[in-house]
């Protein structure tokens, strides 16, 4: 493995803790230069990096996970590694519904049905 993998990997399990690495792993029978690559560039290259702290990038990659409307099973991860960084259930759902505004309605909708399996409801929700 290179260095640029290992900091990847480092960061990729700071993050996500296991579910990221599941992630990775479940693309071994089928493409694990992909998973190399999920690996490498995002986690080692981009979160890597210095200019914003981990619960800034999450909140922005659940912002545009939810904008684009068709990315449930990554957008759980990612709701899941906001809360592992830090990120409220609050600032969580404030984002997916700012995301009404620049993705429309039916995307806020599916990010907040997909928040709510990773969130579980609220206290107040009716029983």
């Amino acid at each position: 493995m290179n260095e640029r993998y290992e900091r990847g990997l480092a960061k990729l399990i700071e993050i996500d803790g296991e579910k990221g690495r599941q992630v990775v792993d479940s693309l071994r029978d089928i493409a694990p230069d992909f998973g190399r690559m999920i690996v490498e560039f995002p986690f080692g290259d981009i979160y890597s990096r210095p200019g914003l702290d981990l619960r800034t990038r999450e909140l922005a990659t659940v912002a545009a996970l939810t904008a684009l409307g068709n990315a449930a099973p990554q957008l759980k991860v990612h709701i899941y590694a906001a809360q592992n960084v830090g990120c409220t259930r609050e600032e969580i759902v404030e984002t997916i519904m700012q995301m009404a505004v620049y993705a429309g309605f039916p995307a806020a909708l599916n990010g907040l049905f997909a928040a709510r399996e990773v969130l579980g409801p609220t206290a107040d929700s009716p029983a």
